[in-house]
C-alpha cells in the first residue's frame, strides 16, 4: 500500500518522528550540559597555574575540545555525511565504524567515568549542604566560631535522598529535569562570578600572581602535584563530548546534522569559555594564593551570607537531579544484563504492583531493580565518605575521560570515517594532537592520584571535618 506523500514529511529517513531541533536548540543543550559542578573548581586550578598558563591552558583545552568535537560531528552518520546510517549515540557510533574490542574499551570507560562522576556529586553535594550549615553558624557567631563540622551526615542524607529517586525507572527523562539543571547551574555559576567581582572591587587590586602559588605557601612536591592536578579540574569543565551525538540527534536536517552542530559547537564553547573565563580569573584576583579549591564552599566568601546560601543550595538541587542523570544508564546496562542473563527469573524480571493511597496506578516494584540500585548508591556514598576531597576527585574525573572520550575515540572513527591514509600528513597531525593529549590527561591522573595519597595521610577516613 503506498503512502501518501504528505506523510513522509512528518518522519525522517530512519522512520523516526521528524526532528525539530536547530542550532539555538543544540547549543542551548550543549552551554546546559557543559555548565556544571566543573565551574567551581576553576579559580583554584588558575591559582595553581597562574595568570599566564592558566588562562593559556583554558583557552587550549577549549580549542582541543572545539576541533575534537567537530570531528565527532561528522561521526553522526556512518558512510556518507548527509545520507549514511545515523548512530544515536556515542556508543553506536563507537560501534559502527570502529567496533569489536575497541567499543569494548570505550564502554568500559565511560561507565566507570559515569561511576566517577556519581561520587563527585556525592562530595559536591554535601560540601555544598554543609557549607550552608557553616555559614549560617559562622554569622550567628558574629565570626567567631570556626563551625567544624564532619561530612559524614550530608552524605547519608544526600544518599538517602539518591536511593529514594533511583527507584523511580526513567528518571533522567523527566522532562523538566534538564530546564531545572540549567536554572540551578546559571544561579550558582552567576552567583559565584558576582561574588567575585564584588570582592575585587572591595580589594581594590587584582591578587595572584603570574607563576600561580608561591612555594612556601606550599612545598616544591606541592606545587608540581597540583599544577598536574589543575590541568585535570580544567579537563573535567570540558569532559562533554559523550552527549554531543545525543544532541545532534535531536538537529532537523536540511541542511546537514554536521553543519549545524559544528556551527552550534563553536558558539557554545565560545560562550562557556568566556564565563569559565570570568567564573576562573575573578576568583583568582580576588583571592590569590588562598583561591578555594570549591569557589562557593571553600570559604572564600562569608557576606552577603544568604547569597552563599542560595547559590549552594542551587548546587545541592542541581546535583540531585544530575546524580541521577549519571546513573541512570549503569542501571539501564546492569538491568538488561541481568534479564538476558535470567530470563526466567522473578526477582529479576517480574514487577511486583503496590498500591499507593492517592493514586490511580500502583507503584511497580522489581527486586532486582530495588536491591541493585540501593547498592550502587549505598557503594559511592561509602567511597564519597573514605574520600572526601573534592578537587583530587574531580581531576581524576578529568584525567579519566578527557583523553579517550573527548579527543581518541572521535579522532579515530574520523581517520575511519573519512579514510584517512596512513602517515599522510593530517594522519601524522591528529596522532600528535591525540598523544599529546594523552601525555596531559596522564600527568593530570598521576597529579590528582597524587592528591589524594596526599590528603589521606592527613585525613582519617570517615573521620573528615570542615
Amino acid at each position: 500500500m503506498d503512502v501518501p506523500r504528505p506523510a513522509f514529511k512528518c518522519f525522517d529517513d530512519d522512520g523516526r518522528l521528524k526532528r525539530s531541533g536547530t542550532f539555538w536548540t543544540a547549543s542551548a543543550h550543549i552551554i546546559t550540559a557543559v555548565i556544571g559542578s566543573g565551574v567551581l573548581s576553576l579559580a583554584w586550578a588558575i591559582g595553581q597555574l597562574g595568570w599566564i598558563a592558566g588562562p593559556v591552558v583554558m583557552l587550549l583545552f577549549s580549542c582541543v575540545t572545539y576541533f575534537a568535537s567537530t570531528l565527532l560531528s561528522d561521526c553522526y552518520r556512518t558512510g556518507d555525511h548527509v545520507s549514511g546510517k545515523r548512530n544515536y549515540t556515542y556508543m553506536d557510533a563507537v560501534r559502527s565504524i570502529l567496533g569489536g574490542f575497541r567499543f569494548k574499551i570505550c564502554g568500559m570507560i565511560q561507565y566507570l567515568n559515569l561511576f566517577g562522576v556519581t561520587v563527585g556529586y556525592t562530595i559536591a553535594a554535601s560540601i555544598s549542604m554543609m557549607a550552608i550549615k557553616r555559614s549560617n553558624c559562622f554569622h550567628e557567631s558574629g565570626g567567631k566560631n570556626p563551625c567544624h563540622m564532619s561530612s559524614n551526615p550530608y552524605m547519608i542524607m544526600f544518599g538517602v535522598t539518591e536511593i529514594l529517586l533511583s527507584q523511580i525507572k526513567d528518571f533522567d527523562q523527566i522532562w523538566w529535569l534538564s530546564i531545572v539543571a540549567a536554572i540551578m547551574s546559571f544561579t550558582y555559576s552567576g552567583i559565584g562570578l558576582a561574588l567575585g567581582i564584588i570582592q575585587v572591587a572591595a580589594n581594590g587590586v587584582f591578587k595572584g600572581s603570574l607563576t600561580g602559588i608561591s612555594i612556601g605557601t606550599v612545598t616544591q612536591t606541592q606545587k608540581i602535584w597540583r599544577t598536574f592536578q589543575a590541568l585535570g579540574n580544567i579537563a573535567f569543565a570540558y569532559s562533554f563530548s559523550v552527549v554531543l551525538i545525543e544532541i545532534q540527534d535531536t538537529v532537523r536536517s536540511p541542511p546537514a546534522e554536521s553543519t549545524t552542530m559544528k556551527k552550534a559547537t563553536g558558539i557554545s564553547i565560545a560562550v562557556t569559555t568566556t564565563f569559565y573565563m570570568l567564573c576562573g580569573c575573578m576568583g583568582y584576583a580576588a583571592f590569590g594564593d588562598a583561591a578555594p579549591g570549591n569557589l562557593l564552599t571553600g570559604f572564600g566568601f562569608y557576606n552577603p551570607f544568604w547569597l552563599l546560601d542560595v547559590a549552594n543550595a542551587a548546587i545541592v538541587i542541581h546535583l540531585v537531579g544530575a546524580y541521577q542523570v549519571f546513573a541512570q544508564p549503569i542501571f539501564a546496562f546492569v538491568e538488561k544484563q541481568a534479564a538476558a542473563r535470567f530470563p526466567d527469573s522473578d526477582l529479576v524480571t517480574k514487577e511486583f504492583e503496590i498500591p499507593i493511597p492517592g493514586f490511580r496506578s500502583p507503584y511497580k516494584v522489581n527486586v532486582f531493580r530495588s536491591v541493585f540500585r540501593s547498592c550502587f548508591v549505598v557503594l559511592t556514598t561509602v567511597i564519597s565518605m573514605l574520600m572526601p576531597f573534592f578537587n583530587d576527585v574531580v581531576g581524576i574525573l578529568g584525567a579519566l575521560g578527557f583523553w579517550p572520550l573527548t579527543v581518541y575515540f572521535p579522532v579515530e572513527m574520523y581517520i575511519k570515517q573519512r579514510k584517512v591514509e596512513r602517515w599522510s600528513m593530517k594522519w601524522v597531525c591528529l596522532q600528535m594532537l591525540s598523544g599529546g593529549c594523552l601525555m596531559i590527561t596522564v600527568v593530570a591522573g598521576v597529579g590528582s592520584v597524587a592528591g589524594v595519597m596526599l590528603d589521606l595521610k592527613v585525613y582519617k577516613p570517615f573521620k573528615t571535618t570542615y
